[in-house]
Formats: structure tokens, C-alpha cells, sequence
């Protein structure tokens, strides 16, 4: 089966439009119970769309399968880097999750959000000594220390403080999960963390021990993004747990809290499959369980990071259609209000999406094209060689899958105002990041 998963079955679909949406009986998309025409016209477009529940469930998904299969203090942070918002926060609070952040930018939007510092996780592989200070006054929970230099800087901070600061240690695996190479970051030579095969890894966790101001909590890993397979996450596992009882070996320190990091993929096409999040986590703790046994050490938490598995297919963004161009005898165009500053990653990693055209949802996709941004560049493509319903200057293009690292990598290239986010929750949507306007942008020029 095209897209299966080694270890599982995976489900397959023959539509791309999420669960919370479906053809309107007036051939409309509908989103969340709500015509999708009418949300453009009443919001203007761009616009991002979030479904709560989606968010919701897959929050749950996670931490119910991670107290079934994992050790009792086992749990899920959200990664914010995929979507970071007041309000995504508040809905992290209300179910239960913690999260991570790898700036203090994230951190703020965290803490006005009334988010509790104390299940914040810091990352970042250069945390300025001005982000250090801001967060331990933060009363960030937990760093995740990524290098030397940055051990003793925390440790320096803490000291000043008079604190004792908790920390993991990030390491790195040297697993390649063959995905795509921009977004691989569990390689030896990543700019992430501090290698095993080289013995800088035990070298931190020995000095991190000598320190005086922190806690030495565990251990964090992350190979990469956008994995359907499972064996590059067990195979993390061992290694980090073949560590893990490596430090009890020469230093007699027990490491409890192992942090295997994100990186579960998303469903942005019929070719991948639908992951489901709670079969990832059972054979991952049965691999996590029999590595600890056979290394005979104590089975430490494990925390995982989902991100882009828990706000990617909650996510849809709406443009209006400004043309369609043919160019005979080689391809065809549709060019849309957004773009790139709204939705860089196919200009970064050829990431795939599926869209359609939403007034026309129920027409047959008739038409191959490439979608176009409004940019000045002519890279500046959301897709390409597309099937979608014939389009006409004033449509409506829905594309799915968009809510992981659409608003969180959107610019103003082009002096181009940021879209809003506009939440629905029991078909009632609200306003939860305003739409930028030209004076926003011209806000800080002096």
C-alpha cells in the first residue's frame, strides 16, 4: 500500500479535505460547518483558519496514549515554533500540554497568555545572554542546553540569581530519517547539540554535573520533521537510552528524563499516509521499553514535542483567485493574493499541499496548473502542477494543511501585511491574530 508505515497499517483516503471539512450542498467548501466563501468575504483573504477541535483532539491523542504506553510522569510539550499565538497557547494551558520555545519572543507571547513558566522547555542553539537573563526572570521551567559555552553561561545566571536552574542536555544521535535535508537535525554534523560518536556528549554531561547552579534533569534529542517511519525514532531511543546508561556507568548519575523531541509527520497529499499519533507512541514505547530492559536501567519519562502533528491539518488558508494564465504549448497559472510571505515553505523545501477551488468544490478538478503568489519573485509558487477546478478571476483556492509553519515563517516581503488568524470553535469563528495593516508595517521606521 502506497504510504504504508513499517510496524502498523496506516490509513489511507481518497480526498484531501481534513476532517472538519466537507462540500457544501451549494458547492461550497465548508469548514468547520461553516461556508468558507462567506468566511473569506466577511475576513478578507489571505486568511488562516483554525479549527479548534482538531487541535484539541490531537493534543488529547497525545497525552492519553503517553500515559497509557510511557512511565507515569511521561508528557507531551507542544512545539511552538509550528504556531505560536496567544491563543494557541491558551489552548496548550486548557489541555494539559507543556510546551517548548526556542526564543524569548515565544516565551513572552507564552507568559501574557497566563501560560505557567514552570512546563516551558527553552531552546535554542544560541541563547543570548540577554534571552537567559529574560527567562530565568520569566521563571522558565526547564533549558535545553545546547553546547558549552551555553552551559556555563546558564550556570554563570543562575549562579548571579540565586537559583538553581533545572536543565536537559541536548544530544545528538547521529540518526539520518531521511527526510529532507533542511529539516534533518539529528546528523552528527547538525548545528544542534552535542555529538556522541565524538565524545562531546559525555564531555557536557560531565561538566554539567561539575556545575554548581543547575540541575541536570535529562536528556533532549530531535532527528527531524516530517517522519511517517517509526524506526528512526526507536533508533534514537536506543542510542540516547545506550548513553543514558554509558553516564550511570562512569559517573553513577541517573539520568530520568529522556526528551525524544517531535518530528511525527502530517498528511499534506494523497501520497502520505494518515498517521495515527497513538499507534507512533505504542511502538515507540515498546522499543523504549525493551532497550531499558535489556541495558538493565531504570525506564526514565519520556517527553515527546509534536508540533506540526498538532496544528498542521487544523489549519487551512484562503486566497482570492486574481488570474488565470495559460501560456500554450508549456503551463498554466493561477495567481492568488498570497504567497510566499504568507506561506514560504514551498520556496524553501518544495514543500506539497493540496487545494481546491472552494465556490466550485463539487466541479471536477479539470485543470493542471501551478499555483502562483503575488511576489516579485519567480519563485514565488505555492505548488506546482496542480489539479484544481477551473479557475476565474474572484474564486475562491482553499489549501489544506497549512496551520504548522505557515503564520509562524510569514514576512512582509514585499511590504506585504501578515493575513489574520481567525479560530473556529462550534462553528463560531473569532478574530485571534488581527490582519496587519500598511501602518503596522511602517510602525518602526523613524
Amino acid at each position: 500500500m502506497k504510504g504504508e508505515i513499517p510496524g502498523f497499517t496506516g490509513i489511507m483516503y481518497d480526498t484531501m479535505l481534513p476532517k472538519h471539512a466537507s462540500k457544501g450542498e451549494n458547492g461550497h467548501l465548508m469548514i468547520s460547518g461553516i461556508d468558507s466563501v462567506e468566511l473569506a468575504e466577511k475576513y478578507g483573504t489571505p486568511l488562516y483558519l483554525i479549527d479548534e477541535e482538531t487541535v484539541r483532539l490531537n493534543c488529547r491523542e497525545y497525552i492519553n496514549s503517553m500515559k497509557r504506553y510511557f512511565s507515569p510522569g511521561s508528557f507531551p510539550l507542544y512545539a511552538s515554533k509550528a504556531l505560536s499565538c496567544a491563543a494557541i497557547y491558551r489552548i496548550m494551558a486548557a489541555e494539559g500540554m507543556g510546551i517548548d520555545c526556542v526564543s524569548y519572543g515565544e516565551i513572552h507571547t507564552a507568559l501574557k497568555a497566563g501560560f505557567d513558566m514552570e512546563n516551558v522547555f527553552f531552546h535554542g542553539n544560541n541563547k543570548t545572554d540577554r534571552d537567559i537573563d529574560m527567562a530565568m526572570d520569566a521563571k522558565v521551567g526547564y533549558f535545553v542546553v545546547d553546547n558549552t559555552e551555553e552551559l556555563l553561561a546558564v550556570d554563570s545566571a543562575a549562579g548571579r540569581k540565586e537559583i538553581m536552574q533545572k536543565i536537559l542536555l541536548r544530544i545528538t544521535p547521529g540518526i539520518d530519517p531521511h527526510t529532507h535535508k533542511k529539516i534533518i537535525t539529528g546528523n552528527v554534523d547538525s548545528k544542534f547539540g552535542n555529538a556522541i560518536v565524538t565524545g562531546q556528549a559525555m564531555d557536557i554531561v560531565k561538566l554539567a554535573l561539575k556545575c554548581t547552579n543547575v540541575n541536570l534533569c535529562g536528556l533532549h534529542c530531535h532527528i527531524g520533521s516530517q517522519i511517517f517511519e517509526t524506526e528512526p525514532f526507536a533508533d534514537a531511543a536506543d542510542i540516547m537510552l545506550k548513553f543514558i546508561a554509558d553516564i550511570k556507568n562512569e559517573t553513577g548519575y541517573d539520568i530520568r528524563l529522556l526528551n525524544l523531541g517531535g518530528g511525527f509527520g502530517a498528511r499534506y497529499t494523497n501520497d502520505d499516509p494518515y498517521p495515527v499519533y497513538s499507534e507512533y507512541i505504542r511502538i515507540l514505547s515498546e522499543q523504549v521499553k525493551k532497550s531499558a530492559e535489556n541495558l538493565r536501567i531504570i525506564m526514565p519519562d519520556i517527553i515527546l514535542e509534536p508540533g506540526r502533528s498538532i496544528v498542521a491539518e487544523a489549519g487551512i488558508t484562503l486566497y482570492t483567485v486574481g488570474s488565470f494564465k495559460e501560456i500554450k504549448g508549456y503551463k498554466s497559472y493561477v495567481s492568488i493574493d498570497g504567497g510566499m510571505p504568507d506561506n514560504p515553505r514551498y520556496a524553501l523545501y518544495g514543500s506539497k499541499y493540496s487545494a481546491v477551488i472552494a465556490n466550485k468544490v463539487k466541479e471536477e478538478k479539470s485543470v493542471c496548473c501551478s499555483i502562483a503568489g503575488r511576489c516579485c519573485e519567480s519563485g514565488d509558487l505555492i505548488a506546482e502542477d496542480i489539479m484544481l477546478q477551473k479557475p476565474e478571476r474572484g474564486d475562491i483556492l482553499a489549501v489544506m494543511t497549512t496551520g504548522a509553519y505557515n503564520y509562524s515563517m510569514a514576512s512582509n516581503y514585499n511590504r506585504i501585511p501578515r493575513p489574520p488568524i481567525v479560530i473556529i470553535k462550534d462553528r463560531k469563528p473569532r478574530i485571534a491574530v488581527k490582519r496587519e495593516s500598511f501602518d503596522d508595517i511602517i510602525m518602526n521606521d523613524i
